[in-house]
């Protein structure tokens, strides 16, 4: 019995699908006859305010409108009082709205057996289109988020272009859905602050099917930054300049700015190298670097996380105007840099699935305590050390804590000119300690 409830449930579902109706500012000429025929026989329609007006001639006498605008949670809910009423309904969304549109969303929520896609022509399609690019090869992104103001410098990965931003420095083409917010000369305004301007020119096809049209081809950055487009619009990036590869793991040492009282204050390469290995990072891993120094293992951990962030910070005002200007020469956006003494500024930050402690300030055994405590499941916490003292407080803090741990010892020596010869220089020796929460 249970069985055949099911099946008569689902087959009942199915007859009374909801219609997912991709449509275009062309308005009914833009739509074939079965689309037309489930528009005029909707007891309920679902859409965007312009949407709703541009169609409300096909709408049949008694029917039911709701306006979507800022009711996203919503419609699952309208949707479901409807279809147990047995009534038609239809949601009218732009273009394909499988496409960075409304689709996904309500499939997720009540299922993909609940609807029928009846897609259009992206909007991304027609402006590639205009202007004779090439689609399948843009990547495609959306900023059509809710609004989180201008792009700043260290913003976090909650701002609405932080992913575009990240796709920009990995693609040389891109296809972007904007926002009434998030526009045009936002999106350039990002990319200059970024140092990006120089790499990309813009096109904007604005009102795409609208009488008023208009189409702006390779625009500069900087010259899109000052203007204003008409919403809707969708926005072409294409590079202009060569990307050239990145090295991501192994910088030398001399490639990063430094502030020199002896022999600079960074993680030396070697070192730097097992020390991000023992992190155990993913390309999604939020890395917390505490004491960042130069900003050598902040900066290289975003480089291995693409799809992650950095979070550091360092008490040295001097430091963070290096760390500063090693960002912005490595053009690394995913890290977010603070002035302070841990721990007492780490408190907003996410829980980490990786942490490096460069420096304590004297805070050593706090700052073991509160990391370890925050790391996500399978977390790691490494640590350098110069000094017995600070290799003795933290083996004595693990063992409190009764933590997985490990210790390895460096002595890298480097070969150096002496006359016409090579000999071998020494680096000082260092401790480098691994630690995790044991599962």
């Amino acid at each position: 019995m249970e069985i055949n409830s099911l099946i008569l449930d689902m087959e009942k579902i199915m007859i009374n699908q909801c219609r997912i109706i991709g449509v275009l500012d062309s308005g009914i000429d833009g739509l074939g006859a079965k689309a037309i025929a489930h528009i005029q026989e909707a007891d309920l329609i679902v859409g965007g305010t312009r949407t709703l007006e541009l169609f409300k001639d096909q709408f049949k006498a008694g029917s039911n409108q709701q306006d979507l605008t800022g009711k996203l949670t919503q419609i699952p809910r309208w949707i479901q009082e409807a279809q147990k009423e047995e009534f038609e309904t239809v949601v009218l969304a732009t273009g394909d709205p499988l496409c960075h549109g409304i689709a996904k969303y309500l499939m997720n929520k009540l299922g993909s057996h609940y609807f029928e896609v009846l897609p259009n022509v992206s909007t991304i399609q027609l402006a590639c289109a205009r202007l004779g690019i090439s689609w399948q090869e843009t990547k495609i992104c959306s900023v059509h988020t809710r609004d989180t103001g201008e792009w700043e410098v260290y913003s976090k990965p909650d701002h609405g272009l932080y992913d575009l931003l990240q796709k920009i420095k990995q693609h040389d083409s891109l296809a972007v859905f904007t926002s009434s917010e998030n526009s045009p000369d936002r999106i350039a305004r990002m990319m200059t602050s970024e140092n990006q301007a120089k790499n990309f020119k813009v096109s904007v096809v604005e009102n795409i099917h609208c009488d008023d049209e208009k189409v702006y081809k390779e625009l500069d950055i900087s010259d899109a930054a000052k203007m204003t487009f008409s919403s809707p619009n969708v926005v072409l990036l294409r590079r202009s300049t060569e990307r050239k590869p990145d090295i991501i793991f192994g910088i030398n040492d001399c490639e990063y700015f430094q502030r020199k009282p002896n022999k600079g204050l960074i993680t030396k390469r070697e070192v730097r190298a097992v020390s991000l290995a023992n992190m155990k990072l993913r390309s999604d891993s939020v890395v917390w670097d505490i004491g960042a120094g130069s900003g050598s293992i902040g900066l290289e951990s975003a480089r291995l996380c693409p799809q992650g962030h950095v979070y550091a910070i360092e008490k040295n005002k001097a430091d963070l105007d290096i760390i500063e200007r090693n960002r912005q020469k490595m053009g690394i956006s995913n890290y977010s840099l603070v002035h302070g003494k841990a721990p007492q500024n780490i408190d907003q930050w996410p829980n980490p699935d990786a942490v490096f402690i460069g420096g304590s300030g004297g805070e050593l055994e706090e700052l073991i305590k509160r990391c370890l405590s925050q790391l996500n499941k399978y977390g790691w916490l490494v640590m350098n050390f110069v000094t017995f003292e600070n290799l003795s407080v933290s083996l004595n803090v693990l063992k409190e804590l009764d933590a997985d741990w490990y210790v390895s010892q460096f002595q890298i020596s480097r070969s150096q000119p002496i006359l016409h010869m090579n000999r071998l220089a020494a680096e000082n020796p260092v401790w480098v300690v691994s630690a995790t929460q044991k599962v």
